[in-house]
């Protein structure tokens, strides 16, 4: 299996499916959207976005399943699976903030091989394969060398559904207000994992996302040098609903301040 190949052509059907998206933003009403939950919305723009990934999905690898944000019948392969997120930045999509994204990441026995992202408003497409480095349009990218939590900027998400870890998050948002040179919430994870990638971000830290939010982020960050955990330090972080990626020079100082408050 030629995985760079294989990441290019996703590069290339990403691209379409954002262009699609793009094309749909000024369309959308308020009869549009439905809710899966009282923070989650989605459109029939991430149900068309969804399909048209699975299809061309599909003619790159056959044999492949997919798991997925919107159609959870899709069937699992049993070696090889797609992880897609259609539209990672849904509410932002709606309200028109210029932040969201396609996310696709291919899985191998539970192991992420190949991921792309594409933030379809800054027409950036990171993508990355195994051993294979990572990319931003083409020109290779790699995490910053800032040791330092006082000169780190740092990324994360609000809790929108699960919220029995607020109390240690807002204990360690608090701190890093005081600590770094600030916080950012752009509202799709994928996007933060990129941009931590090609060195915007130092840390990026969020609890209660699922597989499709970061898959591809996870391949991205490590093979531009960065270093994803869970947060009690260890690898569960693709299905285990927690995570924080960094530039490796400062994840362990990050670490001791976010388990003081959630390893209590």
């Amino acid at each position: 299996m030629n995985l760079r190949n294989i990441t290019l052509k996703v590069t290339e059907l990403v691209k379409d499916v954002g262009a699609y998206i793009k094309t749909q933003r000024s369309t959308i009403t308020g009869k549009d959207i439905e809710h899966k939950g009282i923070h989650d919305l989605v459109t029939y723009v991430d149900k068309e976005a969804e399909e048209r990934l699975v299809s061309g999905l599909l003619k790159i690898i056959p044999e492949a399943g997919f798991i997925a944000e919107e159609n959870k019948s899709l069937i699992k392969g049993k070696e090889y699976n797609w992880i897609i997120d259609p539209l990672d930045g849904t509410t932002n999509f709606i309200h028109g903030v210029p932040v969201f994204s396609v996310s696709v990441a291919l899985i191998k026995n539970g192991n992420v091989i190949s991921g792309v992202i594409y933030e379809v408003n800054q027409d950036e497409c990171f993508y990355a394969w195994l051993d294979g480095g990572a990319f931003l349009n083409g020109i290779q990218i790699k995490v910053t060398e800032n040791a330092s939590l006082n000169n780190a900027l740092l990324a994360t998400g609000f809790p929108y559904s699960d919220y029995s870890l607020l109390k240690p998050y807002l204990g360690l948002f608090e701190e890093m207000m005081k600590i770094t040179r600030g916080l950012r919430r752009l509202g799709s994870a994928a996007v933060d994992m990129a941009y931590l990638a090609c060195g915007r971000f130092d840390v990026f830290f969020e609890y209660g996302l699922n597989p499709w939010d970061i898959a591809a982020g996870v391949i991205i960050v490590t093979e531009a040098g960065g270093t994803v955990t869970d947060f009690k330090y260890e690898d569960d972080f693709l299905f285990g609903r927690e995570i924080v990626a960094s530039n490796t020079c400062i994840h362990e100082k990050f670490m001791k301040h976010l388990q003081k408050h959630f390893l209590k």
